[in-house]
């Protein structure tokens, strides 16, 4: 994943707002994965790919906003990258932090897509932001 130039949409949430888009009590998982599953992380992966598939970048660049995940990414805000390897970013995230937990936008600030783990479960939020 390398930083690239790019202003946030201007329709984009802020990273608290868009925190709570996808944690807050009334957020319905788009999908959930067991983490007692043997291959929890592979399928979170799996289904990170088929959830933003299209949507993350229509334009096919592999461009999108991410919070910098662990400590801190609210105050760093949105970071624009590009992301050459395309497959298992979920895992690749967790290599690095220890957690498969992330939230991004799509480059055009249409969507949020998030993982996060919910007590004995793996979910991910896609949370459409404009029709």
């Amino acid at each position: 994943m390398t930083i690239v130039e790019g202003a946030v949409p201007v329709s984009a949430p802020s990273p608290v707002k868009a925190i709570h888009f996808v944690t807050g009590v009334d957020v319905d998982p788009t999908k959930t994965i067991a983490r007692a599953q043997p291959s929890a992380a592979e399928e979170v992966d799996r289904q990170w790919r088929m959830q933003t598939s299209g949507r993350l970048d229509p334009s096919g660049a592999n461009e999108f906003f991410i919070l910098p995940p662990g400590g801190g990414g609210v105050a760093v805000g949105w970071v624009r990258v590009r992301e050459a390897v395309g497959v298992n970013l979920p895992s690749r995230i967790a290599a690095v932090t220890g957690s498969l937990e992330f939230l991004s936008l799509s480059v055009d600030g249409s969507y949020l897509f998030a993982v996060s783990e919910e007590d004995d479960e793996y979910w991910i939020v896609v949370r459409r932001l404009t029709s």
